[in-house]
């Protein structure tokens, strides 16, 4: 008796372990993209290594997309999209940069707070109007490809379709400054790569700046603001004094009287020399990028620059370039704050725009990248036209 009860027991004990070993393997898989229950949600994984699920997100050209979430191998390609990872803080999953980006750094704080990133893969040239390469983004074995300007709806999906990687598809806008669509994209950035929190807090803190800005000059009627201009700007290279812009951004932030709005244009353009006499503005701005070429020309017409009202009353002033592989949210940043600071002193009394500047840029990159800028431009500080 007391061996068939045993007999017994060992078989029922037999068939509970065969019944716990199929309900393992038909509720759990083991992968690189953690357990799954038959559901297809994430469950937990033993080994403590990150679960990820395949979700749906629409990226900024309409387009509904697969993705690994949080996708682990991310590469970004096109003007910008390296950027947005390292404000979002995903440059730790990125597996390969573009050649463009390996260059020397000027202009783009994102790579002197990343100088890491060149060790990188090469996964493309890089650069404005190149195509994708795709051989190379297979090489790095992304889990998803953001790419901003280089490809419209029907090239990301081509792009998508030959490399068999999710494109999701980033912008900074018509105006690529301070846009709705640059904030979807870093929104849209930390859903696919898990730091959604910390692009939350840089859209807050890019939005709590700008509101910060213009409440400063908030009710001030425009004939009792001076009237500004800015000259130098770089547009597909370095131009000298008659490049400007209308509604320059760091001057929009301020509500600054610029003389360049009254032509009714938006972005970039060149004007006549004689139209900036004409406005003969209060302050001028210089785009160091452009200061050399500026300052090789005032030595050549003098008599031009020294008949302009702000060169003689020494109301010319440094603004570090912030349009470099597209807008530079924190130099642009920088900038309104500084050129708030020469235009309104009253309303800016509390800033120091070099202490302001090296704060932005660590709360966007990590790192106070002020000093690095500041030398390969000049920095914040006043010019002199008259001089050699």
């Amino acid at each position: 008796m007391h061996r068939r009860i045993m007999k017994g027991s060992a078989w029922l004990l037999s068939l509970l372990l065969v019944g716990l070993a199929l309900t393992g393997c038909s509720a759990v898989r083991t992968g690189k993209e953690g357990n799954k229950s038959e559901t297809g949600q994430v469950v937990g994984n033993s080994q403590g290594t990150l679960n990820s699920e395949v979700k749906v997100v629409t990226d900024l050209v309409g387009r509904e997309v697969k993705v690994k979430i949080p996708a682990q191998r991310i590469v970004a390609i096109g003007p910008g999209a390296l950027r947005l990872v390292a404000y979002t803080k995903g440059t730790d999953r990125v597996v390969g940069i573009e050649d463009m980006e390996k260059k020397v750094p000027t202009g783009r704080p994102y790579m002197f707070a990343y100088p890491e990133l060149k060790a990188l893969p090469t996964i493309g040239q890089g650069g404005i109007d190149t195509i994708p390469d795709e051989e190379a983004l297979l090489n790095v074995k992304p889990d998803v490809i953001f790419v901003s300007y280089l490809v419209d709806k029907a090239k990301a999906d081509k792009l998508q379709d030959k490399t068999g990687i999710p494109v999701v598809v980033l912008s900074y806008g018509p105006l690529a400054t301070f846009n709705d669509d640059v904030y979807r994209s870093l929104d849209l950035l930390g859903k696919v790569i898990g730091t959604q929190q910390r692009a939350e807090e840089v859209i807050n803190y890019v939005k709590k700046s700008q509101v910060d800005l213009a409440e400063r000059t908030k009710g001030i009627a425009d004939s009792a603001k001076p009237k500004v201009y800015v000259g130098a700007l770089g547009m597909k290279g370095t131009q000298g004094i008659e490049s400007t812009q209308a509604k320059y951004p760091p001057f929009v932030n301020i509500g600054a009287r610029n003389v360049a709005d009254e032509t009714g244009k938006s972005g970039g353009f060149m004007i006549e020399c004689e139209k900036l006499v004409s406005w003969d503005p209060d302050i001028l701005f210089i785009d160091e990028g452009g200061y050399s070429k500026v300052l090789a020309d005032a030595q050549k017409n003098p008599a031009f620059y020294q008949s302009l009202r702000a060169v003689k009353n020494g109301q010319v002033y440094g603004q570090i370039p912030y349009n470099f592989y597209t807008t530079n949210i924190d130099t642009a940043l920088a900038d309104a704050y500084y050129a708030g600071k020469v235009i309104f002193p009253d309303k800016f009394q509390d800033i120091d725009p070099v202490k302001k500047s090296k704060e932005i840029y660590s709360f966007l990159l990590g790192k106070p990248v002020y000093e690095q800028m500041a030398k390969d431009y000049g920095g914040f500080k006043k010019l002199d036209l008259t001089q050699p």
